[in-house]
């Protein structure tokens, strides 16, 4: 399983937002969070965020298919956020996302500090972040009863 990664340019938001939208459908529709779910996320919304200097998107490829995004977001020179991965529904389940973390950690070697968050009560999303090496930074954010955000980093040392 190789994946790479291509960079995204801004004539791509529109695919970055389909792949947004199928990607975290079923997390919409199990919590209905319509106010910050990426899926309901507007096309204007997305520029905005592909404008910002702090901000790169790729690509994520896998045999010249692209199996989701990752966007980065540089806090500073030594700090990243993750914000968000997603790949599609047909290509989850399969390591591509860990897979993922482990490449730009090596495409990104002085960045120290990786940051993410992500639904609490998504059992499998924090095993895979804890897995990765991430770990809780106490950080809470209730958004609707039953749904809690809940923040993760990783320290490189």
């Amino acid at each position: 399983m190789e994946i790479s990664f291509k960079n995204a340019v801004f004539t791509d938001c529109e695919e970055i937002q389909r792949i947004q939208e199928k990607s975290f459908a079923s997390l919409l529709e199990k919590y209905q969070d319509f106010d910050t779910n990426p899926a309901t996320e507007t096309l204007e919304k997305i520029q905005y965020k592909f404008n910002q200097d702090v901000t790169k998107y790729y690509f994520i490829m896998s045999e010249n298919v692209k199996i989701g995004v990752i966007r980065l977001v540089s806090i500073d020179e030594t700090t990243m956020r993750i914000s968000p991965v997603m790949i599609l529904p047909e290509y989850q389940n399969k390591g591509f996302a860990q897979k993922t973390f482990y490449e730009m950690e090596k495409k990104y070697p002085y960045i120290k500090v990786w940051q993410l968050d992500t639904i609490k009560q998504e059992e499998k999303l924090c095993y895979l972040y804890e897995k990765l090496g991430y770990t809780k930074t106490g950080k809470e954010e209730d958004i609707k009863q039953g749904m809690t955000i809940i923040y993760y980093q990783k320290v490189i040392k």
